[in-house]
């Protein structure tokens, strides 16, 4: 379980913050707040969905996973709206960018990393 926390944290950093790049983020302070940000949720939505799956099965783990990615999407908007100094994207929108490319990231790179 900690090798698949470790990865999905790392895949999603890389992800995301490769993403904001492509999107114009350029302040050290504002990748920071992204890195923050993921620090903080992610390990919520890689490991209780992980944990619902071996104990209760793959409805559960759908379930809690699209329940955990929106609040991951909410934390995330937040901090950015908060801390962000980037402003060409509103702060919920980039959330959204940002979660819906490393998801789908992660859900094509995935059978072959696990």
């Amino acid at each position: 379980m900690a090798y698949s926390l470790a990865v999905c944290l790392a895949l999603t950093l890389i992800f995301e913050i490769f993403a904001a790049f492509l999107l114009g983020v350029r302040k050290k302070d504002d990748f920071f707040c992204i890195f923050f940000a993921n620090v903080f949720t992610n390990p919520l939505v890689s490991v209780i969905p992980l944990y619902l799956n071996i104990r209760y099965g793959l409805i559960y783990r759908n379930i809690s996973l699209a329940l955990l990615e929106i609040f991951a999407l909410f934390v995330e908007y937040l901090i950015y709206r908060r801390f962000l100094e980037y402003k060409k994207i509103p702060p919920f929108f980039l959330s959204l960018i940002l979660n819906a490319f490393s998801y789908t990231a992660g859900f094509l790179l995935g059978p072959y990393i696990f």
